[in-house]
């Protein structure tokens, strides 16, 4: 998070107001675009080290606690942003994007919860395994891939034809079903080859490498952005196969000293807290964050209740989902370069974000400090 809210602080609603000047020095508008391509190249490998570290077998284990939590943490925070985008469509959105595109990508952005952010905080706080560590991360594994599905949905609507919806829709099934069918082989059978020849070779590397750009490129080209191809990708990919740790420790210093840093930054220029002028902008604002933190909390702790959890475990719960970090912000880009937020609504969501994510540990914290023991291993 000091990555995220470093790079809010280079934009122009700090840096560029307190040194215009400085700031157009260092980030004049001119290499924007020069950004924009280095930060999309590097959210691609991100989101392919995020389906790397995807433990699938999270997903085949789930219980019954886990499909109930992971729905509930999706579905009511979804509920309540359609709910919410029929009052800001009309004071927000230009008309050159439909309701049911805005009302859906908001219900997606106050739904996502950033797997990897909810991992690091479990394993800080030495709670992985325990009982609720693990059913955090199931929850939250199955809450990804739900989260990446739907904005799959919701960009192809947005980007479709009037007419071709169903198109992309077949197309993207028609794809997903061939990186779990073909593709999956195919990483099963590179896995397996790596084992039996002890190392990593240059060209297992290239052929993953290659892998990555074409599902990337094709579900660009389906229409439902290069991102979700990627993750898809590194879903595949045998999470605990030495193949996997090799990619893992060959690209994540490059995306997270590199490219990373460039993404926030480009982040931060697109952030515009100063278009936020009215009192009744930050009322709004306020408003988001609540409805996003009562809907991941509340469909959290009610479905962990319902199937057995105690209210501090179940409310641990409901803090741990409510996690969004980094893996908002993506989104968000992608609703911004899509024409359905605002710059207006781009900065309120962004400090959505940042609040819920802040939040988490110090409110964790306090929840547990009674009884820490008994949320350890």
């Amino acid at each position: 998070m000091g990555e995220v809210i470093a790079g809010l602080l280079l934009g122009p609603s700090c840096f560029g107001w307190l040194a215009p000047q400085v700031s157009l020095q260092l980030l004049p508008p001119a290499i924007t675009p020069f950004l924009a391509v280095i930060a999309q190249v590097g959210i691609i490998l991100f989101m392919f080290l995020v389906g790397l570290e995807l433990d699938t077998s999270l997903l085949r284990q789930r219980t019954r606690a886990s499909i109930a939590i992971s729905h509930a943490s999706i579905v009511v925070p979804f509920l309540l942003g359609a709910g919410l985008a029929l009052w800001l469509y009309p004071r927000f959105a230009d008309g050159s994007i439909s309701f049911t595109a805005f009302a859906l990508f908001i219900g997606v952005a106050m739904s996502v919860t950033a797997f990897p952010v909810l991992a690091r905080i479990l394993t800080d706080r030495k709670m992985q395994t325990s009982r609720m560590g693990v059913l955090a991360l199931a929850c939250a594994a199955v809450d990804d891939v739900t989260a990446w599905c739907l904005l799959a949905l919701v960009v192809g609507v947005a980007r479709a034809q009037p007419g071709h919806v169903l198109l992309t829709l077949g197309a993207a099934i028609a794809f997903i079903l061939f990186v779990l069918v073909i593709a999956r082989r195919g990483a099963v059978w590179l896995a397996r080859r790596k084992m039996s020849q002890g190392k990593t070779t240059q060209q297992m590397f290239a052929t993953v490498c290659v892998s990555l750009l074409v599902s990337a490129l094709v579900t660009e080209g389906i229409g439902i952005h290069a991102l979700f191809g990627a993750f898809l990708l590194g879903a595949v990919v045998p999470y605990d196969s030495q193949l996997a740790r090799d990619v893992r420790e060959k690209c994540e210093d490059l995306v997270v000293v590199l490219f990373l840093p460039v993404f926030f930054a480009f982040t931060g220029m697109r952030t515009q807290l100063s278009l936020l002028k009215e009192p009744s902008d930050w009322l709004v604002c306020v408003l988001i964050i609540l409805i996003a933190s009562s809907g991941k909390f509340g469909g959290s702790f009610f479905a962990a209740r319902i199937t057995g959890s105690d209210s501090r475990e179940a409310a641990s719960l409901g803090i741990l989902m409510n996690t969004r970090g980094l893996m908002e912000l993506v989104v968000l880009n992608v609703g911004l370069d899509l024409g359905v937020l605002s710059p207006r609504l781009f900065a309120m969501f962004v400090l959505m974000a940042v609040v819920t994510t802040l939040a988490t540990t110090p409110s964790l914290q306090a929840l547990s400090a009674p009884r820490g023991a008994e949320l350890s291993p």
